[in-house]
């Protein structure tokens, strides 16, 4: 009789066994196989896949030899024979439990979700992904992870199923994270992105997690619905972030230091006429006062009126285009594209208060609680706790509430530092966050160093990722989850890939 190949997919795992039986028969045993896994889970309440299996084998096995005994007594000998094939086809599965644990694949290739935001790049992430955006549609961001919002998908080998990410984690939190990162979470605790910022993000700032919590309330008290504009905490959890960039990016972050923001609004005000100065003026006092002189500033500029906002928009692109002007600086330069792209905005002026940075690719800076910031051009990657919380202060046509924005605002001058890999084949961007570390790698072959749960994502390059009986490649933009506990995970290949993983080991 030829064999039939049947391939057994249960509790995550995947093998091939070939045995002498007609498909139909193998197919009921394997139903009657994911039953007993569900009633075994159901009467035992248990999590853990290698247990569940274990116990329904066992109880299996047992039902079987209490049938044999009985067909032993009344039925006759070809009953017996077709027991005997059935306890010998379980008893070969269950020999096998080790063997299918040990192999079981660790690495689930990720299908991933588009953000078409106003803002974004309709060639970057395209680029990146190998995808032709025929209808020139703005890709901003993709999503890696579990966010509700966005979860990711984990697909087939042959590519014509998915699985929701989150799902698979529900289904053994301890499996897939450790007991550590279920216990402390319960599900992945990050958020990993692709950002592609071809226009200006809004200016804003992300509240820390007493702030999340006490706010993730208090819109549920009064009713606010999750999906409303007006709701400023879409979620209970705080927001810290590394940036890093795949381009040459240039983002707007953190107050300057308060003589350093008089001087720059100084020259910039040079050469304009007595009645805007002037106006300018109460912003000039509050940086006088004792208290709390960033505070007050940032309060003056929202309270100046209209027709002044005007006239700086006005000024900037003046001094700009002004051909007898000896130097253009950076600052002027975005005040007057920030004018043009939101007129009577208040914050078109950031650049004279928030600190310019430019980083080069593979520079990462680390953004806490509270700190104002605008993603003003360039790719990158994004990673941070899983969240969605966002207080908007300026460069948007979305909502502002301002006074909540104001409570959360941690008002120091602050410049974050600058994070320059080694050009190491394995480097570790530090910070001091427990939900999510970043690491990228570059090249050739090793041993994958996490052991912990993590997303990879290629961003050059090909990847092959070898585990004891299986095999993934990702391309340029492909991505996937590994799962904790991955072992001796072999990375090959001329690729870069940055990982994104749970930060409970390090040092904060």
């Amino acid at each position: 009789m030829p064999k039939t190949n049947l391939n057994i997919d249960v509790l995550g795992s995947s093998l091939h066994i070939s045995v002498e039986e007609e498909p139909e028969y193998l197919n009921r045993l394997l139903e009657l196989y994911k039953q007993k896994l569900e009633e075994t889970r159901k009467n035992t309440g248990l999590t853990d896949s290698l247990k569940t299996a274990i116990l329904t084998g066992f109880i299996l096995y047992d039902e079987l030899e209490k049938a044999r005994q009985t067909a032993q007594e009344i039925v006759i000998q070809e009953t017996e024979y077709k027991l005997e094939e059935a306890e010998s086809l379980t008893l070969k599965l269950i020999s096998q439990l080790d063997e299918i644990l040990e192999n079981k694949s660790k690495v689930f290739k990720l299908k991933n979700t588009i953000k078409n935001y106003d803002w974004g790049s309709p060639d970057w992430i395209p680029k990146l992904l190998d995808e032709i955006n025929e209808e020139k549609i703005p890709f901003a961001e993709l999503w890696m992870g579990v966010h509700p919002e966005g979860p990711s998908e984990i697909i087939s080998q042959d590519g014509t199923e998915s699985f929701p990410l989150p799902a698979l984690i529900a289904e053994d939190p301890p499996l897939y994270l450790g007991e550590e990162g279920a216990r402390n979470f319960g599900s992945l605790p990050f958020l990993f992105k692709i950002l592609a910022a071809a226009k200006p993000l809004s200016i804003q700032a992300h509240p820390n997690s007493t702030q999340a919590r006490e706010g993730w309330e208090r819109e549920n008290r009064y009713g606010i619905d999750h999906k409303s504009p007006s709701r400023n905490y879409k979620d209970p959890n705080h927001k810290p972030e590394i940036l890093c960039a795949l381009s040459p990016f240039t983002v707007m972050v953190g107050f300057r230091q308060k003589d350093e923001i008089k001087s720059l609004l100084e020259d910039f005000l040079e050469n304009t006429h007595s009645l805007l100065k002037a106006a300018m003026a109460p912003l000039f006092y509050a940086l006088e006062e004792a208290e709390n002189p960033l505070k007050a500033f940032l309060l003056r500029l929202f309270q100046l009126p209209l027709e002044v906002i005007e006239a700086l928009g006005n000024h900037a692109a003046h001094r700009i285009n002004d051909k007898e002007q000896e130097e253009i600086k950076n600052e002027w330069m975005y005040i007057a594209d920030f004018a043009e792209k939101y007129p009577g905005d208040p914050a078109i002026i950031a650049p004279l208060y928030l600190n310019l940075i430019d980083l080069n690719p593979g520079e990462a800076i680390y953004l806490p609680a509270g700190i104002l910031h605008s993603y003003i051009y360039g790719l990158g990657i994004e990673l941070m706790a899983n969240s969605d919380n966002v207080l908007r202060g300026g460069l948007t046509s979305k909502h502002m509430d301002l006074d909540e924005l104001f409570n959360i605002i941690n008002f120091n001058s602050y410049i974050p530092s600058i994070i320059k890999e080694t050009g190491d084949s394995f480097f570790h961007y530090p910070v001091p966050c427990q939900e999510f570390s970043l690491s990228v790698i570059h090249g050739g072959e090793l041993v994958y160093p996490e052991t912990g749960p993590s997303i990879v994502l290629v961003t050059r390059g090909e990847l092959s990722i070898r585990g004891k009986g299986h095999e993934i490649l990702l391309k340029k933009g492909e991505s996937a989850f590994i799962a904790v506990g991955n072992g001796d995970l072999i990375f090959d290949g001329d690729y870069t890939v940055y990982s994104a993983g749970i930060g409970l080991n390090q040092d904060i």
